[in-house]
């Protein structure tokens, strides 16, 4: 009975009428159907949150206020209807650009016309419903009667319900450092794309007015110019060195050089690049410094694929969407009309790859709905790197990728090697006994599984009639053993086996220049070092690195904390300088769009 009469001095039925419950209902529908369509499009990890539960009924009796307050069914109809715009067009932006719409666009609305064939072509029937939904009151106002209590307002009651979800969210913001930090820190491949979901758009939008926005600067030019100044010039290799017209790279999940060339229990860890290593047409540099940072994978992309440094904070792809860069692809499809791949076991949107895609020039991505999930690995049941690569086979040899004497540029990015390194025992190659730290152990079977799923495309790649003219570039994105490198090297075994260092291999097969590089080199290198390779010597952006190939290079890198690795002696503190100036001058030319 206390209970009963509990509820009914907070939620009142006069205050509670069936329009009001009609209102609130909808309102929190819209919501809740935008977050949903969200989700489809990235991931439901946001609806584990308390945020995004909390947050959307703040904001359904934040815009119940018009009939809460007045009692006015035309304010709230309006009310209404400009919540369907706002959560429509974002939801059209999101399908091209996977984020809200930036808040200085809303002031290009009045150019809408301009763009109307692809805000046309970014609509679906399930956006129909937010609209259906205020039609529905509509209906339901226009057919009903006089309501009773209509004149009565309970205002002091409907701002304790503001104040009780006030509160509760700004606690829950306040576990999480506020508003700027609880964004900041959701910042991840995994996490990213909850942000709208649990802090709405609203929510968002006021993020994005929070940021300090730094204007360019004539300083900031003359920084950018003064480093590009003291650039060492691009050497071109000799003309008696043939040109390769393909390319093939593959980036492999957390693949660290140290299991290259390297035994356990007399097995080989990594047999098929172990062969591949031996002919005279590879180049493999084993000590390559990961210059990666907030963006992790997606930075290697912008590292490899268009030889710049990520920027200082956050990841580039998500924070600057629109941002076109010079490339490998676009360098291979100026000099010969090359079409171009890229292929990913991950969704679009992870990392806003579709994006990166399009910023790099490439013609066709593949992603999670293009694969067959028949070899499950990792927490997040990912298609396997062997299932990976079969299929990836297949739609080369049917002509669906890189049809046979066509021109192409093709990019595999797998996913296994994603820490924990937990595979299925079914699909495990390499069987060990149980004296090696765990994570050592499951990062040497899984580098195994890897090399395996390389072996099946490299052997047909081998037997394709346009090899010959065919580069093929294999890499790790970043480092994987990670916080647990250090307790590994506290173990003979792993003292023994593992590289104290960060590195990554990368490794040219058919090559038109073969050797081993055994200087430290960055991440960075990488891109210019293939356009050597490649002849592509008049493509107008060389990259922020230095070809490996160029023997004046200095035999050192800068990590993405600064930290120098690599032979110091004989390189002069100017060019040590330069190179960590590097990043600095990477983060104004993508934060402000200014590439040269």
């Amino acid at each position: 009975m206390v209970m009963k009469k509990f509820l009914k001095t907070l939620f009142p039925s006069a205050m509670w009428t069936s329009t009001a419950c009609g209102y609130a209902v909808s309102i929190f529908i819209k919501l809740m159907l935008f977050n949903v369509i969200w989700c489809l499009q990235t991931t439901f990890t946001a609806f584990s949150y308390p945020e995004t539960y909390v947050n959307a009924i703040l904001l359904t009796l934040l815009f119940l206020s018009p009939y809460m307050l007045l009692r006015s069914n035309r304010a709230q109809l309006v009310v209404l209807f400009f919540i369907d715009l706002g959560l429509i067009a974002n939801l059209m932006y999101s399908r091209t650009y996977n984020a809200i719409i930036p808040l200085a666009s809303y002031t290009l609305a009045g150019n809408l016309s301009d763009f109307l064939p692809s805000v046309v072509d970014s609509m679906r029937w399930i956006d129909l419903l937010f609209p259906l939904s205020t039609l529905v009151m509509i209906i339901y106002r226009t057919t009903k009667g006089k309501e009773g209590h209509k004149s009565r307002r309970f205002h002091r009651l409907y701002w304790t319900y503001m104040g009780i979800f006030v509160v509760l969210s700004a606690v829950l913001l306040g576990l999480k450092g506020g508003l700027t930090k609880a964004i900041d820190d959701n910042q991840d491949a995994n996490h990213y794309t909850c942000v709208v979901p649990m802090y709405t758009i609203w929510g968002n939008v006021l993020y994005q007015s929070m940021q300090t926005k730094e204007e360019f600067t004539p300083s900031m030019q003359k920084e950018i110019d003064d480093w590009f100044k003291e650039q060492p010039a691009y050497k071109p290799l000799p003309n008696t060195i043939k040109a390769k017209q393909n390319l093939v790279i593959v980036l492999c999940e957390s693949l660290e050089s140290w299991v290259i060339n390297a035994k356990i229990e007399g097995k080989e860890i990594m047999p098929n690049i172990n062969k591949a290593l031996k002919d005279s047409a590879t180049l493999y540099a084993p000590k390559v410094l990961t210059q990666v940072r907030g963006g992790r994978s997606i930075d290697c992309q912008l590292l490899l694929n268009a030889g710049m440094l990520p920027i200082q904070s956050g990841c580039y792809a998500v924070l600057y969407p629109n941002n076109r860069f010079y490339s490998l692809t676009k360098a291979l499809s100026e000099k010969q009309k090359s079409n171009s791949w890229i292929m990913t076991v991950d969704k679009a949107v992870t990392w806003n790859q579709e994006m990166v895609a399009k910023a790099f020039g490439v013609n066709t991505l593949l992603s999670k709905p293009d694969w067959r999930l028949d070899e499950a690995v990792g927490s997040r049941k990912k298609l396997g790197d062997v299932s990976f690569m079969k299929q990836a086979v297949q739609k080369m040899q049917s002509g669906e990728v890189w049809k046979v004497g066509s021109k192409g540029f093709v990019q595999l990015v797998t996913y296994s090697g994603h820490n924990p390194f937990k595979l299925p025992k079914e699909l495990a190659r390499l069987s060990l006994n149980n004296e090696y730290p765990d994570k050592m152990k499951d990062y040497m079977v899984m580098a195994n599984y890897t090399d395996h799923a390389l072996g099946i495309l490299l052997r047909y790649l081998k037997s394709r009639p346009d090899y010959e003219n065919t580069m093929v570039v294999i890499t790790g994105d970043h480092e994987g053993l990670a916080s647990d490198r250090e307790n590994i090297l506290k173990t003979t075994i792993g003292k023994k086996m593992v590289s104290a260092q960060q590195f990554t291999p990368f490794i040219v097969i058919n090559s038109p220049k073969g050797g081993v590089y055994n200087e430290v080199m960055g991440q960075i290198d990488m891109y210019p070092t293939i356009l050597n390779l490649m002849h592509l010597d008049d493509y107008k952006w060389k990259g922020m690195g230095q070809s490996i190939l160029d023997p004046t290079k200095a035999p050192i890198a800068i990590g993405s904390n600064m930290d120098i690795q690599g032979n110091t002696q004989g390189v002069s503190p100017k060019e040590i300088n330069r190179l960590k100036r590097a990043y600095r001058v990477a983060d104004l030319l993508i934060r402000f769009n200014k590439l040269p």
